[in-house]
């Protein structure tokens, strides 16, 4: 479970959010909306433990990040989440094989495991025969599938996605969007979207809106 109690984030002067509250399960799937500099990405970075809210709590599986040290929270970052960025963020010179299997080499799992993972996560994405390829030779959406890929193969219990169709023509958006909806649900995790698309956020089975008074169900 992923429980945010009065969560507050300022920066100088400026209240980015106060008494902030949410509470998910595994098995939900929801999008955060909001206009640009309302703090989107700043409630995801104190999401994954990137950042430390200056008030409030947030507890993944009774786990307070904010009481963890830089070390701990990088430890759980490892094991217990999984993120998609726009951008990305394949590595150039490894190949697809070996940038999916990342996330277990640093979990420090075996290679031979790595590898079988790897590929059977890249089969998950419909790019299975592709997993000697380098990522200069892929389109931008076959990159997407990669790093849905990435993001899921250590089993994480929650995984963010911050706007990962921004860089997409439509078709390809929503190939991404259902191929990163579906593979939440088999997973059995909590995914967060953050996208200032309406339609991106229509794939999700909630829709939260981010204001100065908090997150509000916007769900049509």
């Amino acid at each position: 479970m992923l429980a945010v109690t009065r969560l507050a984030k300022r920066y100088g002067n400026r209240t980015i959010f106060d008494n902030l509250q949410l509470t998910l399960q595994r098995g939900e799937y929801v999008a955060i909306t909001g206009e640009s500099g309302i703090g989107k990405s700043t409630l995801l970075n104190l999401l994954a433990g990137l950042d430390v809210p200056d008030a409030g709590n947030i507890l993944l599986n009774g786990q307070d990040l904010a009481a963890l040290d830089d070390a701990a929270r990088t430890r759980l970052r490892r094991v217990h989440m999984g993120f998609v960025f726009q951008a990305f963020h394949v590595l150039p010179h490894l190949t697809l094989a070996d940038n999916v299997a990342l996330p277990l080499l640093l979990l420090k799992v075996a290679a031979g495991e790595r590898m079988q993972r790897a590929r059977a996560m890249l089969d998950a994405v419909g790019l299975g025969a592709r997993g000697g390829s380098f990522p200069r030779e892929l389109s931008g959406g076959e990159l997407q599938r990669v790093a849905v890929a990435r993001a899921l193969i250590h089993r994480p219990r929650l995984v963010l996605a911050d706007e990962p169709t921004g860089n997409l023509d439509p078709e390809r958006a929503a190939d991404i969007l259902a191929l990163l909806r579906d593979a939440v649900a088999r997973a059995d995790a909590i995914g967060i979207l953050v996208t200032h698309s309406d339609v991106a956020a229509r794939t999700t089975q909630r829709v939260l809106r981010l204001a100065p008074g908090g997150l509000h169900d916007v769900t049509a």
